[in-house]
């Protein structure tokens, strides 16, 4: 696929700047998703706008934040590769790669009547990836642009770009 990527900081306004964009990807990152309020600010805006977005690790909790859902400190986190999280509503276990210390509150999207869970991890049933009801909208608590497995997530991407696509053609 062809894109352009262009990289704004962490609490960049894209609707306060005039740059033309046709999605966001809500990249990983250290620290308390909670502090993050200007990015969390900018992920509802841009929900309401319509433009598709796709989170990975501190962006799939950005995006739980972002959609009223709430997110904690895990003991010790989720370190490494060969993590395995479960694609739900099916029998498919992705191997994953993980480095994070926070993760979506699953009481806290159980009654959402604006999250979907997408995904779960398998070793300690933690929400794992999330999408955002009637939208083109998704997340993952992993890291799909690392390939373990060793490519058992690359289709997130293709997902996103399809997302793009089709909010381009309702314009």
């Amino acid at each position: 696929h062809k894109v352009q990527v262009i990289r704004v900081p962490w609490d960049y306004n894209f609707f306060a700047k005039k740059i033309d964009f046709d999605a966001i990807v809500i990249s990983n990152g250290p620290g308390d998703p909670k502090m993050c309020t200007a990015t969390i600010s900018t992920i509802k805006k841009a929900m309401q706008k319509e433009i598709p977005a796709f989170g990975i690790c501190l962006g799939n909790q950005l995006l739980a934040l972002a959609a009223e859902g709430d997110t904690f400190k895990l003991k010790y986190g989720h370190r490494g590769q060969n993590q395995p999280c479960m694609l739900e509503g099916t029998n498919k276990c992705i191997v994953t790669s993980q480095n994070h210390g926070f993760v979506i509150s699953a009481k806290s999207v159980s009654s959402n009547k604006l999250i979907d869970v997408t995904h779960v991890h398998l070793n300690d049933k933690t929400v794992a990836g999330i999408s955002i009801k009637n939208k083109k909208v998704f997340s993952v608590q992993y890291h799909p642009e690392a390939s373990p497995g060793p490519h058992d997530s690359r289709y997130l991407f293709d997902e996103f770009i399809e997302n793009i696509k089709v909010a381009k053609q309702n314009l």
